[in-house]
């Protein structure tokens, strides 16, 4: 089933109410001059087992510790903004599966080669993925792209991952912005990219402990301040859907790049509801970060070789 992202970006009170999130505006329930049916006229409420994100993004929100309680228990992940509007925290619950523990222990257990070759799976669908995104946003030869995703070795080690990053990046936005660096603290739309990128990462990382992994323990990423290294693992094919909506962003309102808006804020975290291809099935984003997570669940326990992921 897929589950609704929730953005929230003006001032208003948020509670819990019969399993329900309840949005209400400060001003209205303080305004005497309302009648009580127009109070609750100006109320919205959404089902907490229908919500999968939630992003909060006004620092006048006001949240109440039962809504949080019942949001993550139904394990939905909560995105905090900084007062730029861009992600900065992320709540995810502590345990989202009943054989955690057991997980857990095959994944810290996973050997050096095992974790290689699902790197090499890993690589092999996102350079794929950028050769099909970049196919169908420009008329840029892709042929390179495709043989580098075949010749991915176990682990990488010829850093093809990083040959085609810099050839992609070259052609992705060259007919509207020019020479463009993938560079987090880069000019737009680099912006653009960070924020979907964040959206993309909270998705993939309450696939994950819904699944009963750890999120922090990467089978590639190690850095030891980043508490998601096995998110940004699994993230990589999937970040040419965001891609695609940032390039769309740049083709059809340029003018949005230098500051995010509310509607280019929309567009941004309806990465976790386009359709994909996964296993000759489509299906939402989001439904298929399940079923990666799924595949890479039991990849640890010793029950299958094959990691599955969305093909472009």
């Amino acid at each position: 089933m897929s589950k609704r992202t929730l953005f929230f970006s003006s001032p208003a009170y948020l509670s819990l109410r019969n399993n329900q999130l309840v949005w209400k505006i400060p001003e209205i329930e303080k305004d005497d001059t309302l009648t009580e049916e127009q109070k609750a006229a100006a109320e919205r409420t959404f089902p907490i087992e229908d919500i999968g994100i939630v992003v909060l993004d006004n620092r006048r929100l006001t949240l109440t510790h039962g809504l949080m309680d019942a949001l993550l228990a139904s394990n939905c992940a909560i995105v905090t903004c900084d007062q730029r509007g861009m992600p900065v925290g992320l709540f995810l619950p502590l345990a989202a599966h009943s054989l955690q523990q057991e997980r857990f222990a095959a994944q810290i257990g996973a050997s050096l080669p095992q974790k290689k070759q699902l790197w090499q799976q890993t690589m092999r669908a996102k350079i794929g993925n950028q050769a099909s995104a970049l196919h169908l946003a420009t008329q840029a030869e892709t042929g390179c792209l495709r043989a580098w995703a075949r010749e991915v070795r176990s682990g990488d080690p010829d850093n093809l991952e990083g040959r085609a990053a810099v050839y992609y990046w070259k052609n992705l936005f060259a007919n509207h912005i020019g020479a463009f660096r993938r560079d987090r603290m880069g000019p737009p739309p680099n912006n653009l990219l960070n924020y979907a990128y964040a959206i993309l990462r909270s998705c993939i990382a309450r696939a994950l402990t819904c699944h009963g992994l750890l999120p922090t323990l990467g089978i590639h990423h190690h850095n030891r301040y980043n508490a998601y290294c096995l998110a940004d693992d699994v993230m990589e094919p999937y970040r040419p859907y965001a891609d695609l909506i940032v390039r769309d962003i740049v083709t059809t309102t340029p003018e949005a790049l230098d500051e995010l808006t509310r509607a280019t804020k929309a567009k941004l975290l309806s990465v976790v509801s386009v359709q994909v291809c996964i296993d000759g099935q489509n299906t939402e984003l989001q439904t298929a970060a399940l079923q990666t997570a799924a595949s890479l669940a039991k990849c640890f326990l010793g029950e299958t070789e094959k990691l599955s992921y969305p093909r472009l």
